[in-house]
């Protein structure tokens, strides 16, 4: 009889490395830090664009400032007709008044020095010193201890009674019942909320015309010069300033205002 015998071999058995495994966990850590990347890249671009947007947004209510200053200053409505409302300026009880001849801008100068930030309703005079009081406020790290005489802080300045909100004193978008297209020039909830403007009132000597105020091109006769026709001799500086919606968010602006006299 013949007997088969059967030989079985046995591999050895290999040790798995995990090769396989470490590539999966580096690739999924690899998409991790680009979702988060993205994420983060997306959420700094939004912010941008809010940022910007309310900047934006304040710009705008501070050039409706600027003009609702301009109709204050010749007593207007928005629509161009005379402010006769009782709370226009010219109306208003113990309201300053734009000074309309020569006898009234001294009397205005005098008592609007005696206030401490030298204005009052919305009317100034130029103060000393630094002129950009928008800098500094009583929050200002490091607190501005050094002012000078006449130089006043941003919450000195954004109170009732020292500067003037829109349509204060012209009604303006207080003609129907919407309100303002911008939100920033209906928000009074605080004094650093909303917008404000303020009006300086600045006295030129009129002989000083011919001494570089304003002065003609060299070559050119003097009928060239602008005629200013002011009465009384003075131009008015006008500071808008809006709050944005966001904390720190700020638009200042400024210019300088000629009122014309129109002819009877």
């Amino acid at each position: 009889m013949l007997r088969m015998s059967l030989t079985h071999h046995r591999r050895p058995l290999q040790r798995q490395r995990g090769v396989a495994l470490f590539v999966v966990i580096v690739f999924v850590m690899l998409s991790m830090l680009l979702a988060l990347w993205a994420s983060r890249t997306s959420l700094f671009n939004e912010m941008v664009v809010g940022n910007d947007a309310d900047y934006q947004r304040a710009f705008e209510a501070a050039q409706a400032l600027m003009q609702d200053a301009e109709l204050d200053i010749r007593g207007e409505y928005p629509d161009g007709s005379p402010c006769i409302a009782a709370t226009c300026r010219d109306k208003a009880a113990g309201v300053y008044r734009i000074p309309l001849d020569a006898q009234e801008v001294t009397p205005l100068m005098a008592e609007l020095d005696q206030a401490t930030t030298k204005c009052r309703d919305g009317l100034c005079i130029k103060r000393t010193g630094r002129q950009d009081f928008w800098n500094y406020t009583d929050a200002t790290t490091p607190a501005p201890p050094n002012l000078k005489p006449g130089e006043v802080t941003l919450d000195a300045m954004t109170k009732p009674n020292i500067g003037a909100r829109y349509g204060q004193f012209t009604n303006a978008a207080l003609g129907d019942t919407s309100a303002p297209a911008n939100p920033i020039l209906g928000d009074r909830s605080a004094d650093n909320r909303g917008g404000w403007y303020w009006v300086e009132v600045l006295p030129y000597d009129e002989s000083s015309k011919n001494a570089g105020l304003i002065v003609s091109v060299t070559g050119t006769s003097a009928n060239n010069r602008l005629n200013l026709n002011l009465k009384p001799n003075v131009v008015y500086r006008i500071t808008a300033l809006a709050y944005g919606r966001k904390q720190g968010t700020m638009a200042v602006l400024q210019q300088t205002y000629a009122r014309q006299m129109r002819k009877d």
